[in-house]
């Protein structure tokens, strides 16, 4: 199942998005739930899923504003340095532990909207992404157990200005508008191994990235298992379990993004997240 959080008539909703359009399942469920967050937390995918089943679409995707798949989540948790491709084309240690950092809320971009490039810098790179969309409240998850926490998978860039990421990783990844996250969420039942996903970045058309999640340095179970350590994880919570090599500043000469590029991520089984640059 495929779900989706859009504006649609001035209301926010959710729903399931199908051939054809979009399930409306904010009015199919009576408005019992605000968001897809509350859904996940009253572990009503189930009964989103028998509502969405046979449904036909109740609106054409193009009449809808897709927004973030969690718009609201209560944590952006983040990891960097995880493919050892990547580690090797900044030139950096290899990692023992996990190197986590958060994102705020006003970092997120809906998927056919606009990374803002900031006027402060024009170091503006890409990092092609997969992400995990928690379930439940839990702590100290053993990595044995770690996937059945996990309500859904998805599409996250990681906008990084690089100059500004020198000063401090926060400074670097947390301008506003540069974290796009969609197109929607794929339900933790339909992949069954997160591991055996390909994931492919392209700017203007070009593959800038390419490369398959079973070559992270720390696979998402033992992402999991760490954060849950460190603090506790809240369902609609996003991980990003961070990017392959090809980004913009690995290579001679640097490549970075401006106003005018067109951005995408697609990971298989999921989908393709697209986003526009302009200048702040």
């Amino acid at each position: 199942m495929r779900l989706v959080s859009f504006r649609h008539a001035g209301a926010n909703k959710f729903g399931a998005a199908v051939e054809g359009g979009v399930v409306d399942l904010s009015s199919r469920t009576s408005g019992r739930w605000s968001g897809l967050r509350d859904v996940i937390a009253a572990k009503a995918l189930g009964e989103l899923a028998a509502a969405a089943t046979g449904a036909p679409a109740d609106l054409k995707l193009e009449d809808v504003e897709l927004l973030p798949v969690i718009p609201d989540p209560g944590k952006i948790l983040c990891v960097g340095l995880n493919y050892a491709s990547h580690v090797g084309e900044v030139g950096r240690q290899m990692p023992t532990v996990p190197s986590a950092f958060l994102r705020l809320h006003n970092t997120l971009v809906r998927h056919g909207g606009d990374i803002v490039r900031p006027r402060a810098s024009t170091h503006f790179d890409y990092e092609g992404e997969l992400a995990i969309v928690i379930g439940e409240r839990c702590r100290h998850v053993p990595r044995a157990r770690a996937l059945s926490v996990i309500a859904g998978y998805t599409c996250f860039i990681d906008g990084s200005v690089r100059d500004f990421q020198k000063h401090s990783v926060f400074a670097g990844k947390n301008f506003p508008a540069t974290g796009p996250l969609g197109p929607w969420m794929v339900t933790a039942d339909t992949i069954a191994n997160p591991q055996r996903l390909e994931l492919t970045t392209r700017l203007n058309g070009t593959v800038v990235q390419h490369d398959t999640t079973d070559h992270m340095i720390f696979d998402v179970a033992t992402i999991i298992e760490y954060l849950s350590t460190v603090t506790w994880l809240e369902p609609g919570d996003i991980i990003a379990t961070g990017t392959p090599d090809g980004v913009g500043a690995g290579r001679k000469p640097p490549l970075w993004m401006k106003a005018g590029d067109r951005l995408e991520v697609e990971i298989s089984r999921i989908g393709t997240l697209g986003v526009n640059v302009i200048d702040e």
